[in-house]
């Protein structure tokens, strides 16, 4: 999951950048302090420990993944120290069997609205009525995401003829979109993350299907139309941001990118700085400098402004409300950039 990561740290870096040349937060400076975790829950959990107790961190950004994020969990409640996610999308990270984890949030949806989205953007822009459900199951994430499209897919009047699975670092997918070849469906739903993605996407075009494949976040690398080609057409994900979105918060963010990194920032780059920005914004409404108040400042959250949206916190998920953005391609490039919710 390097690339994500590593986005996430450059966007959240810049954003540290802005906010220390302003003048820091309450007239201090933040300091960074960076590990890589390798996306090791081992080594999340010892590297979450170091920071908590030897570097005496205030707040925590990352992991990138959900099995990341909970590997710190326990940790977070002992220390009294929140972790955030720009991109922890897992529905039971922050509330499980019931009860909240006080000191985990995250800045940006969660599984089940993803999959709920795509089901209700598949059957009214794509006019979708059937669909088959191809997904990895060695991953929470996209497991969730799967179970909530064919829930919503189903409520909406869809049929979900058939469900099958892959597992994450599989290269040859032929024998089981062959099989799925043979159904008659409308569109493919396919949740995971873009190492297999992009190989699924070129041989499911190679074999000739050529039915819309929708899917969510874990899509968004570049690395996906390396993998893909000209076969990512009529692809469809969900997302947080769009680089062809017009609002002024969004261009200045990508001009001011482009002048620091000679790049186009990505959705991750654009989580990892908002991210930065809604800590220290948090760190800045705190009563004290601690991961106690810090923690309850993130928790009343209300109207943050950011690149991937505007969004209030809820005090009972500590996830944000916010909207989705839907990315479609045609010949490897972008085609479509839609709000949908």
């Amino acid at each position: 999951m390097a690339s994500y990561g590593t986005a996430e740290a450059t966007g959240a870096k810049m954003a540290l950048e802005e906010i220390n040349a302003a003048g820091g937060v309450n007239g201090r400076k933040i300091q960074l302090v960076e590990y890589d975790t390798k996306s090791d829950p081992a080594e999340t959990t010892t590297l979450s420990a170091k920071l908590m107790t030897q570097d005496k961190v205030v707040a925590i950004i990352g992991p990138a993944t959900s099995g990341g994020m909970k590997a710190q969990i326990q940790l977070s409640e002992k220390n009294k120290v929140p972790i955030v996610s720009g991109s922890a999308t897992a529905d039971d990270l922050t509330v499980q069997a019931g009860k909240l984890n006080e000191y985990v949030f995250r800045t940006c949806f969660v599984d089940s609205y993803q999959g709920t989205v795509m089901a209700k953007y598949a059957a009214s822009k794509l006019n979708a009525k059937s669909a088959v459900v191809l997904k990895d199951t060695s991953s929470d994430y996209a497991k969730g995401l799967a179970d909530a499209f064919d829930k919503q897919f189903k409520a909406g009047g869809g049929t979900v003829v058939a469900t099958e699975a892959y597992t994450a670092g599989q290269t040859d997918f032929n024998a089981v979109l062959t099989k799925l070849k043979g159904q008659k469906f409308d569109t493919m739903y396919v949740p995971g993350y873009y190492q297999e993605l992009g190989l699924i996407i070129k041989q499911a075009r190679d074999l000739g299907i050529t039915v819309p494949i929708a899917g969510g976040d874990g899509y968004e690398s570049p690395k996906l139309a390396e993998l893909a080609g000209t076969a990512l057409t009529d692809v469809y994900y969900t997302n947080h941001y769009a680089t062809t979105d017009t609002d002024p918060k969004v261009t200045a963010f990508i001009d001011a990118f482009k002048k620091k990194n000679n790049a186009t920032p990505e959705a991750f780059h654009a989580l990892g700085y908002d991210t930065m920005k809604f800590v220290a914004d948090s760190i800045k409404r705190a009563k004290t400098v601690t991961g106690a108040d810090v923690k309850v400042a993130m928790t009343e959250t209300k109207g943050f402004s950011g690149v991937t949206g505007t969004f209030d916190v809820d005090p009972a998920t500590h996830n944000p409300i916010k909207q989705a953005t839907i990315i479609g391609y045609k010949d490897g490039k972008i085609a479509v950039t839609e709000k949908f919710a």
